[in-house]
């Protein structure tokens, strides 16, 4: 009763009393993976024998990863989980439970009569997500902010590797000369959504479940795609930071050299080629694959594009060509990574 009524006047609950309402929502989403979750502290987990154990974290500030005057609070718990499965799925593995921690200002916590909060929104899209890829959420912190924070730790399993190899999981070190480059589904949605966004913020405040498609609101995480490409693909990453930059990690990573075929790039509906290169938040998979390996033409439903191919390193460094090389109209030219780079002095 009292819970009731400092929220019905507008007063911020306190810690004890938020902790107690994720608690609640969290046991929504049980798994014999987790031995304890929230409550101690610390977490016990338990992958299952012959696996392998990922971790991945990501951080998602106010003002810098999403805005408060034009993200539903839905589409910022969706994207704080997202990006982190995405990491997960770029390496092949089942997500095994997330731990998300929030700093926050008080005004977003408080509830005004029958009006859900800020922080009740957030949730509904955080566990809406939670539920239907089944990660439970272990535990995590709370902390009062001026700004609102929200950082996501995912861990997940993968089957330990077999045949002398040092791991199962998809890396971005694996690619080889003569393997094809290939995207999952289409790419440039999220940056032209969000140009959409920039233009017209009001249009976008009722699109508050992931039902409504749309892929910088709600991107939609591999994880399938990803399970199944740790038969098929010699690298993989996701398509977080825009496909100029990532196909850059990708030659790095392997030592190796990318052409692509600008033609070949799948575009989402009103995206251009620019968007589809450079903007980010597509969370598609990258990956190259052998040549002698069969790629069917879709993965779980979602279609697969071979974009590319690897390339064997310059042989003199001195002349060495550009590690990214994009054919377009008939001319190559040198693919400069623009995708997004924190603390990038331009």
């Amino acid at each position: 009763m009292g819970n009731r009524s400092r929220q019905a006047t507008g007063h911020a609950p306190t810690e004890l009393e938020i902790l107690r309402q994720i608690r609640q929502r969290a046991a929504s989403i049980p798994s014999t993976r987790v031995r304890l979750g929230i409550g101690d502290d610390c977490a016990l987990l338990a992958p299952r024998p012959g696996e392998e154990l990922a971790v991945t974290t990501d951080l998602s500030i106010a003002g810098r990863h999403f805005r408060l005057d034009w993200h539903p609070p839905e589409s910022i718990g969706h994207r704080t989980l997202a990006r982190g499965l995405s990491d997960l799925a770029a390496m092949g593995a089942s997500p095994t439970a997330a731990f998300l921690s929030l700093a926050l200002p008080p005004e977003l916590t408080r509830r005004r009569a029958a009006a859900k909060s800020w922080l009740d929104r957030f949730l509904d899209g955080f566990f809406a997500l939670a539920r239907h890829h089944g990660v439970p959420l272990a535990g995590g912190d709370l902390a009062q902010s001026p700004i609102a924070v929200a950082d996501i730790v995912l861990t997940g399993t993968l089957p330990r590797s077999h045949a002398g190899k040092r791991t199962s999981a998809l890396l971005r070190s694996g690619a080889a000369a003569g393997d094809r480059v290939c995207v999952t589904g289409s790419l440039g949605g999220a940056a032209a959504e969000l140009a959409a966004l920039a233009a017209n913020p009001r249009r976008f405040r009722r699109f508050t479940t992931a039902a409504e498609g749309h892929p910088h609101l709600y991107p939609q995480p591999r994880l399938a795609q990803g399970r199944l490409l740790r038969k098929l693909a010699s690298a993989a990453l996701d398509i977080s930071d825009g496909l100029s930059t990532e196909l850059a990690h990708l030659a790095s990573a392997s030592g190796v050299a990318i052409e692509i075929d600008a033609a070949q790039i799948p575009l989402a509906p009103a995206a251009s080629l620019n968007q589809a290169l450079h903007g980010g938040e597509d969370y598609e998979l990258l990956f190259t694959v052998p040549a002698d390996v069969r790629l069917p033409r879709s993965l779980v439903g979602v279609p697969v594009t071979v974009i590319g191919r690897v390339l064997p390193p310059a042989r003199n460094k001195r002349s060495s060509p550009p590690a990214v090389t994009l054919l377009e109209n008939g001319q190559r030219h040198t693919l400069t990574p623009r995708g997004w780079e924190h603390f990038r002095a331009d």
